[in-house]
């Protein structure tokens, strides 16, 4: 199982609206909204990096409202 946070910038007043979305997609742990350089974050798990990959690109990328995404994978040293 991959996971990671994927850091999102939205349209000014679009927070709220973004998280609620993207909470309800498949292999969204949570979606929060926060203050500072990104307006939400979302922790996700998928079976893969190439299904994860498909998560972000595919999915979360589409919701209205979003400008700019980072997704940083989650790491065990």
């Amino acid at each position: 199982m991959v996971q990671a946070y994927i850091l999102i910038q939205t349209e000014v007043g679009r927070a709220s609206t973004v998280a609620e979305t993207i909470s309800r997609l498949t292999g969204v742990i949570q979606a929060d909204d926060v203050t500072g350089p990104y307006d939400v974050i979302v922790r996700a798990e998928a079976e893969t990096v190439d299904s994860l990959g498909r998560l972000v690109v595919a999915e979360v990328q589409r919701v209205p409202g979003i400008t700019r995404t980072l997704t940083c994978p989650v790491v065990h040293l």
